[in-house]
């Protein structure tokens, strides 16, 4: 018995769509929360850099703006899941995508006694357009930056190392609009089954607060609830 109050979860679900902020979010909440993150994107461009198997279908698939198939997705989270840093707890950004990869999650969540919160992450479609295709990646060291909102002290130049900035492939407006209705297909159904599952599942505006005020708001409701 919990005598009515809440465990603090050990598994964060960050959800919404492409360039929501659920990576920001996830960044920031490793400082409060000691849990790491999990992207299931980071993963997938990690063996799209080994140029594997995994990653030239990945590639593939990415660049046509189509979802990676649950089975290979649920295997490597699952995968990643299993080992010792994520004992305590963990966040998971970019994961579950589908109600057969969130099925999936809930089970072997359950299996391990792991409590989970959801925070769903609310930003309008025009804004995040705008933010992804300003979006420039170093291809040297990894750092990202926004013409919006983060730009480079030197136009396209990366501050660090000052190699020319790029735009990743799955940045383009043609791929975010793929993307972003296939989210619509595919991922929104998820959070009617988040619901029906009895999930703690809360809504956050994630369009106006600077984002360091917007994590302690998520994680005022990752702890107690509101």
């Amino acid at each position: 018995m919990n005598n009515g109050q809440k465990r603090f979860p050990r598994a964060v679900v960050l959800f919404g769509p492409p360039g929501s902020g659920k990576g920001t979010q996830a960044k920031l909440l490793i400082e409060r929360t000691g849990f790491p993150q999990i992207s299931t994107g980071d993963m997938l461009r990690e063996h799209i850099h080994a140029g594997d198997e995994i990653g030239r279908e990945v590639a593939a698939l990415m660049h046509a703006g189509s979802l990676v198939p649950d089975d290979l997705v649920n295997s490597l989270v699952k995968q990643r899941l299993s080992r010792p840093d994520c004992r305590n707890g963990f966040i998971l950004d970019g994961y579950p995508r589908t109600q057969q990869q969130a099925e999936r999650l809930g089970a072997l969540l359950e299996g391990w006694g792991i409590d989970q919160v959801v925070i769903h992450l609310v930003v309008d479609y025009n804004m995040i357009i705008a933010r992804l295709t300003g979006r420039r990646q170093c291809p040297v060291c990894g750092t990202l930056y926004n013409a919006l909102s983060r730009p480079p002290n030197q136009p396209e130049v990366c501050d660090l190392d000052g190699a020319r900035l790029v735009i990743r492939e799955d940045d383009s407006e043609l791929v975010i609009r793929e993307r972003l209705e296939e989210y619509d297909r595919q991922t929104r159904p998820v959070l009617d089954y988040f619901s029906r599952a009895g999930r703690r599942l809360y809504e956050v505006d994630a369009s106006r607060e600077a984002p360091p005020v917007l994590c302690e708001r998520i994680f005022e409701l990752i702890e107690n609830g509101g």
